[in-house]
């Protein structure tokens, strides 16, 4: 188990009850159930209370923890039958955005998420989750694809922010970002997104322009990192804690602010303690929206999200 800056007391505590164990182990003698219960509890509540009311910038923290669960663990528990499409018909293929048809509970859809890797090899070919033009042109492919063939669409956005190189700038990455989220909102299928860790900028947005936006609860989505808004605001990273909160860009005050539609919880400690567990509880939301999407008309829909981007604000300035 990482444990993050703040969780260094915990690590400490966990860390004593593990060593009381693997004494035990070793003398089988040696009964050690009750001072290592003590200090199993003593961790839980120590967890309770760092999670109970967690600042901005430590969800910063938690969304980019490296153990949090990725795109690809998403697509491996909770769809069937997943077919990796490849390529933009362009250039090349971008491995920072995967995507493909798949099955969602037995219905088909397409899939598109971007993927950070889990190990160095893998966040090295995955460009730690940011795209390049041509992955946000094969993501427009894929809702082409999708809505020729009548299939929802499900996005699983994780990612600091589109890749800001000179090779992309050269190929054109706003204009690929930005026809990416014109595809959002056109396409006549239900669009559904789920921000799982980092929504960064509008290498976030070109796959969250959806009919519905759902964030787990330590995620985070903003316009910018709060170190890049420090560097550009104050000329100092190291006040990013500040930028965090002027930001706004926690799931609870994106959801005030009616950015997102849905908060989904995550296990105690964060989706990084009980993958599985955070990973079903997506899967519910997803299921949820999607029953909620099902019974509309393509000009429904494509209305739907017209209206909702066109009002997005104006429940937080209202308030």
């Amino acid at each position: 188990m990482n444990y993050l800056e703040f969780e260094k007391p915990l690590a400490e505590i966990e860390g004593k009850a593990e060593e009381l164990r693997a004494m035990a182990r070793k003398n089988e003698g040696m009964d050690v159930s009750k001072e290592a219960a003590a200090l199993d509890k003593k961790a839980a509540d120590m967890l309770r209370d760092l999670y109970k009311n967690l600042d901005p910038w430590r969800k910063c923290q938690v969304a980019r923890h490296a153990d949090r669960p990725h795109c690809k663990d998403y697509i491996d528990q909770l769809f069937t039958e997943f077919t990796n499409l490849a390529g933009d018909r362009n250039f090349a293929e971008d491995h920072a955005i995967m995507g493909g048809l798949a099955r969602f509970n037995d219905q088909p859809v397409v899939v598109i998420g971007q993927e950070k890797g889990s190990d160095t090899k893998s966040r090295i070919e995955r460009n730690f989750g940011m795209a390049r033009p041509e992955g946000y042109r094969k993501a427009i492919r894929l809702m082409s694809l999708a809505d020729s063939f009548r299939l929802p669409v499900i996005t699983l956005v994780d990612t600091p922010g589109a890749y800001p190189g000179k090779g992309a700038e050269e190929r054109g990455q706003s204009e690929a970002i930005a026809r990416c989220t014109q595809k959002c909102l056109e396409i006549g299928v239900p669009l559904i997104s789920v921000i799982i860790g980092e929504g960064g900028s509008g290498g976030a947005v070109a796959l969250a322009s959806a009919n519905r936006v759902a964030m787990l609860e330590h995620s985070i989505y903003s316009v910018i990192t709060p170190e890049g808004c420090a560097s550009i605001l104050w000329k100092d990273a190291e006040r990013m804690r500040e930028a965090a909160n002027a930001l706004r860009l926690t799931a609870q005050d994106l959801h005030k602010l009616g950015i997102i539609d849905k908060i989904v919880s995550e296990p105690l400690g964060g989706a990084q303690r009980k993958p599985a567990e955070a990973i079903d509880s997506v899967g519910t939301a997803i299921g949820e929206l999607l029953k909620e999407l099902g019974g509309k008309k393509r000009s429904e829909l494509i209305k739907d999200r017209r209206e909702k981007f066109l009002a997005m604000g104006a429940k937080g300035l209202a308030a």
